[in-house]
């Protein structure tokens, strides 16, 4: 990583961060309550009764916590509650970021998700806050998909001009290979929903 976005410093990020999951987490406000200090939340429960309602609940969980809530896919949602920022799939990409920063409240992070080094590098010219690279291991929910591997994500990490979390397959375990590999965090599902692993 040879250069960080000019808005976003590294003590502003989270170490960690907790994709919600309305299939494998359909309540992630317990898992939220129990977060570390230092990491931050997704919110990818798209097709819920009330997302803005559930997204509100969080908020106000977040933030005595001071754990920063973006919301993914929805740029009005985002601005409408206040949230910290936007998450974008990588399929969302197509617009430039510009698009989607015009949505947010100044000084919000704008994260996206990347699969490849060309999506780094575009979401690094769009000035995006960081980016989400995945998978880095093989994962339980898919075991057949092809992961980058430790050392292609080193490489892909050290080389891209913004910051990058790991994710898929990311555990308290693990997290020193992905740490010392030049990413400045991970995020997961189920490593950060387990009661067991986040009352650490």
């Amino acid at each position: 990583m040879q250069n960080l976005t000019d808005h976003i410093t590294l003590r502003k990020l989270p170490k960690r961060i907790l994709l919600t999951d309305s299939m494998r987490l359909a309540d992630p406000r317990d898992a939220i309550r129990a977060l570390p200090a230092e990491s931050g939340v997704i919110l990818r429960h798209y097709n819920v009764p009330d997302r803005a309602g559930l997204a509100r609940e969080i908020l106000t969980i977040c933030r005595p916590k001071k754990i920063p809530l973006l919301i993914a896919g929805d740029a009005y949602l985002a601005r409408t509650i206040g949230a910290d920022g936007l998450h974008l799939p990588e399929d969302m990409l197509a617009h430039k970021l510009g698009h989607w920063r015009r949505w947010l409240r100044p000084n919000t992070f704008l994260c996206v998700a990347a699969h490849s080094p060309k999506a780094l590098c575009k979401a690094a010219s769009a000035s995006a806050s960081f980016a989400l690279l995945s998978p880095v291991f093989k994962t339980k929910s898919h075991p057949e998909s092809t992961f980058i591997g430790i050392h292609r994500f080193t490489n892909w990490t050290t080389n891209a001009q913004i910051p990058v979390y790991a994710l898929g397959g990311v555990n308290y375990q693990n997290e020193g290979r992905v740490l010392t590999s030049g990413a400045v965090g991970w995020a997961a599902i189920d490593a950060l929903s387990n009661k067991n692993n986040v009352l650490r």
